[in-house]
């Protein structure tokens, strides 16, 4: 095998910037909140120990990673694959937190099978895609089987349920399958049936619930999701239940003015926002650093992106480029999500702002896809060092000649 290029330097280097302020941001949003709590032994340090312990076995998988050749996944997407499906399985029978099954715990560290599985669903439609080709194009052998994956993955999130999580993984699905030269005609075909499907859903259970009155559980789900969408339209119609938490989270980025209140100085982190250092660590960031350094910050995370889609670009290889432009799209997707959520620009789902929130799970499969994707900048480094070298033997035998 040809001698790899080096890893991509920027890349690297704001992979490691954003990690590092996630856990500056984490003791700023949890610290005091510990430093009250008897539940957490009092410890302001509490949530950042545990959130070291993540990036350290993060930094590991990253660079373990980064020095594995991307195309040996190719190879090994389906056991992966097949690892997730009996974990996805597995949480489905495991007690209910914050009203999901969506965590068993390995010790005292939670595992949320969900975040691999956004991985996976993009490494296993990645090696599909590119060995399939342009028989992609064809519904019946090349495009149906691709979503019926993509079905069974969702459907047992939505089990859990974790709403946020099928969305973003469905949209990140659809990204792929767009890059991999899926006819439009089929996508929009998808997305028609996709709303369809839940209009039925949605109507069917809402003549069974007039039938027969829904269980106490079930009548909690129901209002929960519809406080969501009552919430995101008017917010202020319920500013004690409903509402208050896109308030309280609207109430900091405001309190950030121009310049912020100051690192730590937040104030709606004091049991005003619920979990300021998972959901809502962004309104933290909002308030704390204001318009001038939440702007910096988004300007960094979008340079991070452009450039893991850059490196996708470069990459030669069919495989390669897909598993870039899912693994980049991901991130971009679920920081959306997180951040159009918390400043109301979407409903709130409750998903983490990758590298940022506080999430062991999220954060190790985060740090593992970026050493899969500075895998691929080595590659992508490769070729240009190699036709320089070729240059210079044809230049030298020239001149001997």
């Amino acid at each position: 095998m040809p001698k790899r290029g080096t890893p991509d330097f920027q890349l690297l280097i704001l992979t490691l910037l954003l990690v590092g302020f996630g856990l500056l941001m984490v003791f700023s949003s949890s610290s005091s909140l510990m430093l009250a709590s008897e539940k957490f032994g009092n410890d302001s340090l509490f949530f950042v120990k545990r959130q070291i312990i993540w990036v350290v076995l993060g930094s590991i998988a990253m660079f373990v990673t980064m020095n594995i050749h991307y195309s040996k996944f190719k190879k090994w997407y389906a056991p992966i694959f097949m690892i997730t499906l009996v974990l996805l399985l597995f949480v489905a029978s495991t007690e209910r937190i914050n009203g999901a099954k969506s965590w068993f715990s390995i010790g005292s560290l939670g595992i949320q099978p969900t975040e691999l599985a956004k991985i996976s669903i993009i490494l296993y439609l990645a090696a599909l895609i590119s060995k399939k080709g342009e028989r992609l194009r064809d519904l019946r052998t090349g495009y149906i089987p691709v979503m019926v994956i993509v079905g069974i993955v969702a459907g047992l999130i939505m089990m859990q349920p974790d709403l946020g999580s099928c969305l973003i993984l469905v949209a990140t699905s659809g990204l792929v399958i767009y890059a991999g030269g899926a006819s439009m005609k089929h996508i929009m075909a998808s997305i028609a049936l996709l709303v369809l499907g839940v209009g039925i859903v949605m109507g069917a259970k809402t003549a069974i619930d007039s039938l027969s009155p829904p269980s106490e559980t079930a009548a909690v789900s129901k209002d929960y999701k519809k406080d969501r969408i009552s919430a995101f339209i008017n917010p202020e119609a319920d500013p004690e239940d409903g509402g208050y938490n896109i308030l309280q989270s609207l109430i900091a980025l405001g309190e950030g003015g121009t310049n912020g209140s100051g690192f730590g100085q937040s104030i709606q982190k004091l049991h005003y926002l619920p979990y300021p250092y998972t959901d809502f660590i962004f309104a933290v960031i909002g308030e704390e650093l204001g318009f001038i350094g939440t702007s910096l910050f988004l300007l960094v995370y979008l340079y991070f992106i452009w450039r893991g889609i850059l490196i996708a670009l470069r990459c030669t290889d069919p495989f390669g480029t897909l598993v870039g432009i899912g693994i980049m799209g991901l991130i971009a997707i679920q920081a959306f999500v997180n951040i159009g959520g918390v400043t109301n620009t979407i409903p709130l789902t409750g998903v983490t702002l990758p590298f940022i929130s506080y999430g062991g799970s999220s954060l190790l499969v985060t740090m593992l896809s970026m050493g899969i994707m500075l895998s691929i900048s080595r590659e992508t480094n490769r070729p240009a060092k190699e036709e320089v070298t070729k240059s210079v033997t044809t230049v030298r035998q020239v001149r001997t000649r």
